[in-house]
């Protein structure tokens, strides 16, 4: 069975070594940077489509960190994506995710159940969620129940968007199962999503999925980003056309920060 089948079957899939230790280094060292960088601003900040999200002391979260790093910008349009993607999405491609999840030892990590589709806003922006749409995650460190990896719902993909809302953000509220049980969902059906390092995972918007914090002894780095048949998102930015590499032009896409025109300026976020 191909990973594509696996995909349409489960709303997940599983490609082993889909990159090798040296580009998993290299790409592992522009993440600690990014770290570096955010940390020393203390608390949450964003710079255009740029944003660190820092809570309780933590750097949990870089959104679009390939504006700060050509490492990761050439991670996130190697050609290996393209060949990979090909088949599910086409040659022309946008990016609507492109973000570092930083776990630390015996920090706080957890994210609610949810699916992303909740994320794609304005609706009327994001078509054919469920056919134009991969998720993928790069595990820089082992990913495991233990180190906070994530607890995913296999099938739920077909469910289609289900009524998830909740009081505060997915991230740092718990996977609670009975959230799944409310919603007619069987927690004995999750299991844990385990990758070493240089695996990459695939998932649907709409499977669903959770995580909770980091209890082994060293951090866990996932490398996030989402993919997108061009034609079908108003947003976003050029990943490929017709399967090559779109680097990052000089002025950032309009993605999900909506006042990106109106305050793109470097600035501290409450």
């Amino acid at each position: 069975m191909t990973f594509t089948e696996d995909y349409a079957r489960d709303g997940y899939a599983i490609v082993r070594q889909f990159l090798p230790p040296a580009d998993v280094e290299r790409i592992g060292a522009a993440i600690d940077s990014i770290h570096a960088e955010a940390a020393a601003h203390g608390r949450s900040f964003r710079h255009g489509n740029l944003f660190y999200k820092i809570a309780n002391g933590d750097v949990r979260m870089a959104q679009w960190p390939s504006w700060r790093s050509a490492a990761l910008d050439e991670a996130r349009t190697d050609p290996r994506f393209a060949a990979l993607l090909r088949g599910m999405i086409g040659g022309d491609i946008k990016q609507i995710i492109n973000q570092i999840h930083w776990k630390r030892p015996g920090g706080k990590g957890d994210f609610a159940f949810h699916q992303d589709s909740r994320f794609r806003r304005p609706p009327d922006a994001y078509r054919n969620l469920g056919a134009s749409y991969v998720q993928t995650g790069l595990a820089i460190d082992p990913h495991t129940a233990r180190s906070g990896g994530m607890r995913i719902l296999p099938g739920s993909h077909r469910l289609g968007a289900l009524n998830m809302e909740m009081d505060g953000a997915v991230m740092d509220n718990a996977a609670a199962e009975d959230a799944l049980v409310a919603l007619g969902l069987d927690p004995a059906g999750l299991i844990d999503l385990e990758l070493d390092p240089g695996d990459l995972a695939l998932w649907s918007p709409y499977l669903v999925h959770g995580s909770g914090a980091n209890r082994a002894d060293h951090q866990r780095r996932f490398y996030i980003n989402g993919y997108v048949r061009a034609a079908d998102c108003d947003r976003g930015e050029w990943a490929f056309r017709d399967g090559q590499p779109v680097p990052l032009g000089p002025q950032p896409a309009l993605v999900h920060y909506e006042q990106l025109r109106e305050r793109p300026e470097p600035h501290f976020v409450d």
